[in-house]
């Protein structure tokens, strides 16, 4: 009976965060059952494959399909950015953790479905894959979830961090101030009396000019909170418009 074969596994620094601390440096032996593909033997070590870019083997690309044979080394490497996402427009989908983010990705005018309550991975993975929208997400176990569409981990825990990482990962379209931050909806002018049964006497004396989102109705204005928006938008544009 021959011997398991044995290969060697490099990481990208990116992605050592996702292997056992001693994988992360260097080339480290792993020993495969000679049927498994690459792509299986790098998801075992902890990598989703949503995180990964080209596979190389002895110095050539490889696709996940390939069947490492002994004495092969492999380079994993991470995503190229921006990242190409088949299909268009780009639209996003986020778990329950996520909603600070999803909120800033709706302010900024980007398709951005987002479950409030945990609906479960199978359920999230089954939208993902019949809206086509890029599942956002911690969690590493959902993002190996087959039936994806595409997904993305999110590496920080800071909204203004992760909001950065996803538009410089994905440079997606922006065209802010035109989506509720509550539902997704689209925006549209409105007029003060249309949003009356919303304002209370403050805000019915001091504004005049009102957006409603065509879905759920929520009214929006120019409040307390609109600088710190303002802030959110102005940055992003500035470093991912148009590019």
């Amino acid at each position: 009976m021959s011997a398991a074969p044995e290969i060697h596994v490099e990481f990208a620094p990116e992605l050592t965060l996702f292997v056992p601390q001693g994988r992360r440096v260097g080339a480290t032996p792993v020993v495969t059952d000679g049927v498994s593909t690459l792509g299986h033997v790098v998801e075992s070590l902890g990598v989703p494959l949503t995180e990964v870019g080209s596979l190389l083997v002895d110095g050539r690309e490889v696709p996940v399909s390939h069947v490492p044979a002994a004495g092969e080394s492999v380079s994993v490497r991470t995503v190229e950015r921006p990242q190409q996402v088949p299909g268009a427009p780009l639209r996003f989908l986020l778990d329950v953790h996520l909603g600070t983010l999803a909120r800033r990705l709706r302010l900024l005018g980007v398709d951005t479905a987002y479950e409030s309550t945990d609906i479960g991975d199978p359920a999230l993975a089954a939208r993902s894959a019949a809206e086509r929208r890029v599942m956002l997400s911690r969690d590493r176990g959902l993002l190996r979830r087959r039936e994806l569409w595409a997904g993305g981990f999110i590496y920080s825990t800071r909204p203004e961090e992760q909001l950065r990482d996803v538009l410089d990962r994905f440079r997606p379209e922006l065209r802010p101030w035109t989506r509720c931050t509550a539902c997704n909806g689209l925006l549209k002018e409105a007029t003060k009396e249309e949003v009356a049964d919303q304002l209370r006497g403050g805000t019915q004396r001091t504004y005049d000019v009102f957006a409603q989102c065509q879905e759920c109705g929520r009214a929006y204005w120019k409040g307390a909170h609109h600088e710190q928006l303002v802030a959110i938008v102005e940055r992003a544009l500035a470093e991912f418009s148009g590019s």
